[in-house]
């Protein structure tokens, strides 16, 4: 079973390339590195809650939406 990081991490990249988004792309409005995006979308890495609001933002997304997982 994926813990939450994981969770987070899958339901960002699954968002991300709906919209046909880079993880540069993202990296670059988020101000981190393209590898802590990586790392955040593979669940090594969590995200703090300004990052948060700053990925929300950018995905033109509620916050709560990257918090609905398929396997609930």
């Amino acid at each position: 079973m994926a813990n939450l990081k994981q969770k987070f991490g899958a339901k960002l990249k699954a968002l991300r390339l709906e919209r046909s988004i880079t993880q540069e792309r993202l990296a670059e409005y988020v101000d981190v590195t393209t590898h802590s995006i990586s790392n955040i979308e593979r669940g090594i890495n969590g995200v703090t809650f300004d990052r948060l609001e700053k990925i929300a933002e950018f995905l033109d997304i509620e916050v709560h939406i990257l918090f609905i997982f398929d396997d609930t």
